[in-house]
């Protein structure tokens, strides 16, 4: 049992890098990194720091599949919306895409702004933010952790299997692609290009893994359900959590990443996790019995 976990384990962080130059098929590369996670909790008790690692797995194999439709671009375009968003958002803006109005009113010609840096800088915060919610809860109030990260991995997980269901261009691509019917400016891309010179292109790129995923925005979904993750833990971290989503969300809108629509949908997605998951919580108590189970096999 010990032996195939650590093989498990292993094939869950190997077989992702080498699927590209060994062709490895789609589903064993699913099954590869679904495993990883189960197979750490086999090969170790609980801890908060195994905690940690498992969510830190389970992230792992979201920027895994979340990039797998895109190893093959030219497939994944046949199945490319742009237009659904494009039509919604001019009805949420009154015929106008609210990003061309933002831009417009906000933005200036000559060049990005300080409010184009601040938001940028909010934008790429997200990386860490919806994490450093879930530590600051696994830290100080451990007991609330497993439901935390439950709700997290699942919004993560619902996300990614609707970014490889429905491919949508966010609205920055449909502009280069001439599509939007309206200039739309990447203003990341313009505050990033200055500011990080020659390291710009291999940071861009390692970040940019699908850029057809962005219906709905994750972005938007894993702040606010951290946001409301961290208001069950207390006022003043509820009142940094919705502080931090409520500027993302402009900020995602503002700099042409993400559709008024995808906002929306996250918000969708949310609610839809909160509800079904107590539902469901009978489920997951029965798989992590079984993996406690396989736990005691595997227990030297």
């Amino acid at each position: 049992m010990r032996v195939a976990a650590i093989g498990a384990l292993a094939a869950g962080a190997t077989v992702p890098l080498l699927r590209r130059r060994l062709n490895v098929p789609a589903p064993l590369t699913i099954a590869a990194v679904t495993s990883a996670p189960v197979a750490l909790a086999v090969l170790c008790r609980r801890s908060k720091t195994r905690d940690a690692a498992l969510f830190t797995l389970q992230m792992w194999a979201f920027v895994i599949l979340h990039e797998l439709p895109y190893d093959d671009p030219e497939r994944l375009r046949r199945r490319l919306r742009v237009q659904y968003p494009i039509s919604a958002d001019r009805v949420i803006g009154a015929g106008e895409l609210p990003t061309v109005r933002l831009q417009r009113g906000l933005a200036s010609p000559g060049g990005p702004t300080g409010l184009d840096h601040v938001l940028t800088f909010v934008h790429w915060a997200w990386f860490f933010e919806p994490h450093l919610a879930l530590a600051w809860i696994l830290v100080r109030h451990n007991d609330s952790f497993p439901r935390a990260a439950r709700q997290m991995a699942a919004a993560y997980d619902l996300g990614c299997a609707l970014y490889a269901l429905v491919p949508t261009a966010p609205p920055w691509w449909a502009a280069e692609q001439g599509v939007a019917g309206a200039p739309v400016r990447r203003v990341m891309v313009e505050v990033g290009e200055p500011l990080w010179g020659r390291a710009w292109p291999k940071m861009y790129d390692s970040l940019n893994g699908n850029p057809w995923a962005a219906f709905p925005s994750l972005h938007f979904a894993t702040s606010v359900l951290a946001a409301i993750l961290l208001t069950e833990t207390g006022a003043l971290e509820g009142a940094a959590g919705w502080s931090y989503a409520a500027m993302l969300g402009f900020a995602l809108v503002y700099l042409g990443e993400h559709y008024v629509a995808d906002l929306a949908a996250a918000a969708a997605l949310v609610a839809l996790v909160r509800l079904a998951e107590p539902r469901l919580a009978p489920v997951a108590e029965l798989m992590s019995r079984g993996v406690q189970r396989l736990e005691q096999l595997a227990a030297p």
